[in-house]
């Protein structure tokens, strides 16, 4: 199993922008979709971006399409979510995680829901304030 980790949450603005990174260990041997989760409190992990490791294929939640951007260097099995113009709404703990591709006739393309995901960063806390 991979093992991830996060960095480079912290406390920012509204308007500004952080960019968190993703490192991972481990050994990989097919294709796999990486992802950025957020979760706020009281409320359920939501994907924010997504990324296939073979075409580099990009989803975005529409809450941050146009904001934020996943990148991914497929020989050092990292990714980076660069977030500008943040909002308060934005505020949350960020999690990277690793997952495989769905297939529905021939086409693959990235999950978007929690389960889709077997390895997990420990989290990186994001906050808002002026």
């Amino acid at each position: 199993q991979v093992q991830l980790m996060e960095s480079g949450g912290g406390s920012v603005q509204p308007g500004g922008s952080l960019r968190l990174s993703c490192v991972g260990s481990g050994a990989v041997y097919s294709q796999y979709c990486m992802a950025w989760f957020r979760q706020a409190p009281g409320k359920g992990r939501e994907a924010m971006a997504t990324i296939h490791s073979a075409d580099h294929i990009r989803y975005y939640a529409d809450s941050v399409k146009g904001r934020f951007t996943i990148s991914l260097d497929n020989t050092r099995l990292t990714h980076t979510l660069q977030m500008n113009n943040l909002k308060p709404e934005d505020a949350a703990t960020y999690y990277c995680a690793k997952g495989s591709p769905d297939i529905s006739d021939g086409v693959f393309s990235c999950p978007t829901a929690p389960s889709g995901y077997d390895s997990w960063g420990q989290g990186t806390q994001v906050i808002i304030s002026s």
